[in-house]
């Protein structure tokens, strides 16, 4: 193994030692129990099949065959989310083949910030994580089950979902992905329209034209953000089928990976014959590998809470100073958009993640000696399926790359680290990812733009007042003060700023969006604004340093003004949700900090 691969999974280890011990223990307490619903009473057991068929009623009534619940997010409003559909009757019928027996356990909801950014309900979405976590936990609550079927892809969805998983990690689960659409436009071409609209120079039918030739049918969308970071990651830690992550929803290797996923699912239960907890396979290990593929893909940043937050759900306690020291020993070996010209179905082709497994294992910064859903040693992973006379098959993948200019080898990386910084200084704690920013713009000295809304840089843009070198400050935005919103609206115009020859770099304690790419954000800063951060004194006109290369972001003011200044109230606004505002309140004032995953404290307990 490498040396800093190996200490920090070790350090992670024994940092975890207590939590962990507690998770596992419960796990062995609640295996113990044997076929959890041979304790239900008789009218406990009638209400949970009275609408299965009779020979489904059999088959549970038995107690020697599986009965799996899905938890399914499906909604037809989401292009990811949109081909699930269909998969409940799929899975139940692949199940029956086995003498299995399935049943849709929950729904969870699933909302799109693709949708919301920019809008008020962008606000909600941080916090949906945790409603998913707890609709997921509910609905494997009934003891019915022997194992899950997890089906969801994007941003919050996946994170929630699995850590409700964890809440019930005595059982095997397998997530189900979907795929993603086929290429659209090219994502730099999209890019290109949203900054001449910004600057006014094509109009609105232009840039709806731009945008849905690139969301434009069934399927998770191209670019890598937080969706596509979410499917690397779950396969990367043995949670899906070995090459399931990025086969498009209509081809035919997808549904048969579908039918595969829901009868290993079976085999996994304790009635099968590869009895493999969902709690066992995430370990310290598996986290680890699931950072490291993140940096070696230039992955979205939101990744930096979720893994914290699943993580602590099964015991393990990993912190950004991790995730740092990995990226400093990381090569990046992957280039789609936002890091490069190339979208995920690029990626995929050029050998995928088959070839990326391969590259890291034999670098040593994967581990192989994890427990995955396909079984024991993660090599497993560096086959892809084949649909050989319509039977599934897994083959070696490729040994090279097929297109150097978006996957390449650990010996000729795109650069030597994985371009996430965790970036220190009086201001506090911040995450960086410069993957995608040129060298020319890491560091940037600018006087601060002060702002608590992201839709006043429009009209500071418009009028002119941004054509200089600055550092927009976004205050007001974490997680306690109104839920940590994506900021992605902001990327048109400070990109255009950087293309006139500005330097400009951000500031928030909010989030960017998964996608965010060349101009240099300083983002999850924390102590947020509400919780004492020192960007609550931040001034129009103060001098802030953002140093990609060092890891810092300072406020260049002197401690006695600094001492002298009032912090900014922060607008705790929650007016656009109309009655629901007094439940969000009380979720968002509940949520930790950002370098804690942010979890919400009233759902999911700390010490699972």
């Amino acid at each position: 193994m490498h040396s800093v691969v190996q200490s920090v999974t070790d350090r992670i280890i024994a940092r975890s030692q207590a939590t962990r011990a507690k998770y596992l223990a419960a796990l062995d307490e609640a295996k113990a129990n044997g076929v959890h619903r041979s304790s239900l009473s008789c009218g406990n057991l009638a209400h949970g099949f009275a609408a299965c068929s009779p020979a489904d009623k059999n088959t549970i009534k038995a107690f020697n065959k599986a009965n799996i619940g899905i938890v399914t997010a499906f909604n037809d409003m989401l292009s990811a989310h949109q081909p699930y559909e269909h998969y409940p009757q799929l899975l139940k019928d692949a199940c029956h083949e086995v003498g299995s027996v399935a049943q849709v356990a929950a729904g969870v909801p699933a909302m799109c910030d693709g949708v919301t950014q920019g809008q008020p309900g962008m606000e909600l979405s941080l916090l949906s994580r945790e409603v998913i976590a707890m609709s997921t936990a509910v609905g494997l609550s009934h003891n019915m089950f022997d194992g899950a079927l997890l089906l969801g892809i994007c941003d919050k969805i996946v994170p929630g979902l699995l850590i409700g998983a964890l809440s019930f990690g005595h059982l095997p689960m397998l997530f189900v992905p979907a795929g993603p659409m086929k290429s659209g436009i090219p994502n730099k071409e999209k890019a290109r329209v949203r900054q001449k609209f910004a600057q006014g120079q094509v109009d609105r039918n232009a840039l709806l034209e731009a945008e849905s030739k690139s969301y434009h049918s069934a399927g998770t969308c191209t670019f890598y953000g937080t969706a596509n970071s979410n499917q690397l990651m779950l396969e990367v830690m043995g949670l899906q089928l070995p090459g399931s992550s990025f086969v498009n929803p209509d081809d035919p290797l997808r549904e048969a990976l579908n039918k595969t996923a829901a009868k290993q699912v079976c085999r996994l239960t304790e009635m099968g014959t590869q009895f493999t907890p969902i709690g066992e396979v995430v370990n310290e290990k598996s986290v680890v590998n699931g950072i490291v593929a993140l940096l070696a893909t230039g992955g979205s940043t939101n990744l930096t809470m979720h893994i914290v937050a699943a993580a602590r759900a099964a015991g393990i306690i990993v912190n950004w100073d991790d995730f740092s020291e990995l990226s400093d020993a990381v090569p990046l070996l992957a280039r789609v958009y936002p890091n490069g010209h190339a979208d995920i179905n690029h990626f995929h082709a050029a050998g995928g993640m088959a070839f990326l497994i391969k590259e890291l294992l034999d670098a040593g910064l994967l581990h192989e000696d994890v427990m995955t859903v396909a079984g024991p040693g993660l090599r497993r992973y560096t086959q892809e399926p084949r649909l050989i006379d319509n039977e599934l098959v897994w083959v070696e993948g490729p040994s090279e790359s097929l297109d150097k200019e978006v996957l390449t080898a650990v010996a000729s990386p795109f650069q030597a680290n994985g371009g996430l910084k965790l970036l220190k200084g009086n201001l506090g704690r911040a995450v960086i990812k410069v993957s995608a920013v040129a060298e020319a713009h890491r560091l940037v000295e600018a006087p601060a733009v002060v702002i608590d809304d992201q839709n006043k840089l429009e009209g500071l843009f418009k009028a002119g007042e941004l054509d200089r070198d600055c550092v927009v400050v976004v205050k007001g935005q974490g997680p306690k003060a109104i839920g940590m919103p994506e900021l992605h609206k902001l990327t048109p115009i400070l990109g255009t700023l950087q293309d006139k020859g500005f330097k400009v770099a951000l500031l928030t304690d909010g989030r960017m969006s998964g996608a965010s790419g060349k101009v240099p954000a300083a983002i999850h800063l924390t102590p947020e604004a509400l919780d004492g951060g020192l960007i609550a004194k931040v001034e129009d006109g103060d001098l802030i340093r953002v140093d990609a290369n060092s890891g810092e972001v300072s406020l260049l003011v002197d401690e006695a003004v600094l001492a002298s200044r009032v912090a900014q109230q922060v607008d705790l606004r929650s007016t656009s949700f109309g009655m629901g505002r007094e439940l969000f309140a009380a979720l968002r004032s509940n949520l930790s900090s950002p370098e804690t995953g942010a979890r919400c404290t009233t759902t999911i307990d700390e010490n699972y």
